[in-house]
């Protein structure tokens, strides 16, 4: 697991501006309230990791969180962001749970059922209050920075950090998407940048820059910064990646190869093709979908492809890039730990 400390403050910012949705929702009507009530549990419990990171990254550039009234709306705006994403690919995939229970579009076809809506009626409100649910929360995010407490100069700093955020995972996600569905192959640097794109920004780079901001870190510092947190995103996701293929329910949050099940072209997949076992990697993956034996054969074919050591020495490769930055001198020693301690975070993750 990647642990960074936890902090109260972060969760009385998260929740002060969840009530303040609630509290829009209710005032519009009964239905827009339990849109409301539906985004709130949407955004309870999770592991608030994003936010963790800029206040880690803050402290580690020498700031002072009493001195900065802005720290945590900012590191809130950045679980809101991450919840408005899940929400939204919550609709791309089709889900109606997470982590076995209704998520928004899951409670509000339930919602239509009770009032005699058929399944397409349902579906239609579900995938609705959903799309909804995740703009509410973009909005919030983004209100959260326009408003933050921060001079003029960190102000646009982190505007452009949420926005670059917000436009390279939104192509992150429609690439995936795409190279999941046309017939065409996707190039294995196309599904590396896809992955790169999905997470490492708005996940780790922009909450890392934002925290090295408000706490007035050097041009240089936050260079380094970008580099360490770009390479820590990408090496995330490719870990995900090997989760979502061989991790257990537990790791998963779903059954073991949710991946496989769902035909995902991963940088994995593209790896596995790459080899003389192609064919049967493509006759395994195209099964997989039936059942928990057919996902054990498609496991099984990606191994004997090599695919998931080349993938783990990629990583291993990525994070040992992020351990060289940390040494730099020209970032303090307490952001070269924070680095460090996040690389190893995420190879605790490898299953």
């Amino acid at each position: 697991m990647i642990s960074v400390p936890a902090d109260p403050a972060i969760d009385a910012a998260i929740e002060a501006s969840v009530a303040r949705i609630t509290a829009r929702a209710s005032a519009l009507g009964p239905r827009f309230g339990a849109l409301g009530e539906a985004l709130s549990r949407a955004a309870q419990g999770g592991k608030r990791f994003r936010p963790a990171l800029v206040a880690a990254s803050f402290r580690a550039f020498g700031g002072d969180p009493s001195s900065a009234p802005g720290l945590y709306p900012v590191a809130a705006a950045f679980e809101l962001l991450h919840t408005a994403f899940v929400v939204h690919d919550d609709v791309i995939d089709h889900d109606i749970e997470r982590r076995g229970i209704p998520n928004v579009a899951g409670e509000f076809r339930q919602r239509a059922e009770a009032q005699g809506a058929d399944a397409a009626g349902a579906a239609l409100l579900g995938d609705a209050a959903a799309i909804l649910a995740g703009d509410l929360l973009l909005h919030e995010s983004l209100r959260l920075i326009a408003f933050a407490d921060v001079d003029p100069v960190a102000h646009e700093q982190l505007h452009a950090l949420v926005d670059d955020a917000v436009y390279v995972s939104a192509a992150g996600e429609l690439a995936d998407v795409e190279n999941s569905v046309v017939a065409a192959d996707a190039t294995t640097e196309d599904l590396f940048d896809a992955a790169f794109n999905k997470t490492a920004v708005y996940s780790f780079q922009a909450p890392l820059l934002a925290g090295a901001v408000l706490a007035g870190a050097p041009d240089r510092a936050r260079r380094l910064l970008e580099s360490a947190g770009g390479r820590l995103g990408l090496a995330f996701q490719l870990v995900d990646d090997l989760i979502g293929a061989f991790g257990s329910a537990e790791q998963a949050g779903r059954e073991s190869g949710g991946d496989l099940r769902e035909s995902k072209r991963t940088p994995l997949v593209a790896l596995a093709r790459q080899t003389s076992t192609r064919a049967r990697v493509d006759e395994t993956l195209a099964v997989a979908h039936t059942g928990p034996i057919a996902v054990r054969e498609a496991q099984v074919a990606l191994k004997e492809s090599g695919a998931p050591d080349r993938l783990r020495r990629y990583i291993d490769e990525t994070l040992e890039e992020v351990r060289a930055v940390s040494q730099e001198t020209a970032l303090p020693p307490a952001a070269g730990r924070l680095l460090q301690d996040l690389a190893d975070g995420i190879e605790r993750r490898i299953p």
